[in-house]
């Protein structure tokens, strides 16, 4: 296929392809880029490359779907089964899943560093390396994500 004419296809087609793959799935752009992708791939070219368009789309947006709901369904499972991060201990008074959902409800960059050093039991250093940050940086996340978390639960700091 000529550079010019999958231009053309992209230009008057893609939106057209990410609203009809919007039905079946939340990714329409990857659909539509993938659908594209095998296009160019395909010798010699579809006779119909609209219609060829449509159904590989189609095809892909309803295996998204499927691959969507599985992972859903998996999810739930394990959250279900899955016992918290935190285990509840009456000296402390923390309750578990409070601390879980505050867990998960951080920052994506300060809850990794808060999980990668207090699980993983990884130095700021090999944190810093690990998100390609400085060490300050990860002890600076890992400061706020503490901060939040101890707001967020209602816990004092011993040095308060």
């Amino acid at each position: 296929m000529e550079p010019i004419e999958l231009a053309n296809l992209i230009n008057r087609h893609a939106a057209r392809l990410e609203l009809y793959a919007r039905q079946w799935c939340d990714e329409t752009a990857d659909v539509v880029q993938s659908a594209f992708v095998r296009l160019i791939e395909q010798e010699p070219s579809p006779q119909r490359p609209v219609a060829w368009l449509f159904r590989v789309v189609r095809n892909e947006a309803l295996m998204q779907s499927r691959s969507q709901r599985r992972r859903r369904h998996r999810e739930g499972v394990v959250a279900e089964t899955t016992s918290p991060w935190f285990e509840t201990s009456m000296d402390v008074g923390l309750d578990s899943i409070a601390a879980t959902e505050a867990l998960q409800e951080l920052p994506d960059d300060c809850r990794e560093v808060v999980i990668a050093h207090l699980w993983g039991t990884l130095t700021f250093e090999e944190i810093g390396e690990l998100t390609g940050t400085s060490s300050s940086t990860a002890h600076r996340r890992y400061l706020e994500g503490l901060t939040l978390l101890r707001k967020r639960l209602g816990v004092s700091c011993p040095n308060e």
